[in-house]
Formats: structure tokens, C-alpha cells, sequence
């Protein structure tokens, strides 16, 4: 990658928000047990997955309301 691409301030920006949707997906796959599911089927998948991303976002709602306390 060249100095075409990163000379753009919106390359900084998107770098900064790819962090922060990597950070969610490795949180799945870690303590959310993506990594290796034992359940077959779309639906199934599907269930698992809306159940951990609700997980997810109430760990970080926690992380948000304590950081708006301060």
C-alpha cells in the first residue's frame, strides 16, 4: 500500500472503526465459542449467533456506562 491510499485522513478513520469491529468478532470466537460450533443448521447458527452478539453488547454497555459515569 502506498502513499495514495494512507494520505487520506478517512484511511486513519476507517483504520480506528476496523479495530473496533475485529475487537467484536474476536470476542465471539473467544468467549462467545464461535470458534467452533457444535450445532448444525441455518437456524441454529443463526439463534447462536443473535445470542452472542446480544452478550457482546451488554458487556459493552457496561464498559460504556462506567466510562459516562466518570
Amino acid at each position: 500500500m502506498d502513499a495514495r491510499t494512507t494520505r487520506h485522513p478517512g484511511y486513519l478513520v476507517s483504520q480506528r472503526k476496523r479495530k473496533l469491529v475485529e475487537a467484536g468478532f474476536g470476542w465471539h470466537k473467544s468467549v462467545g465459542l464461535l470458534r467452533k460450533l457444535h450445532h448444525g443448521g441455518r437456524e441454529k447458527v443463526a439463534w447462536i449467533f443473535a445470542f452472542t452478539r446480544a452478550a457482546y453488547n451488554l458487556v459493552r454497555l457496561r464498559s460504556l456506562l462506567a466510562a459516562a459515569a466518570t
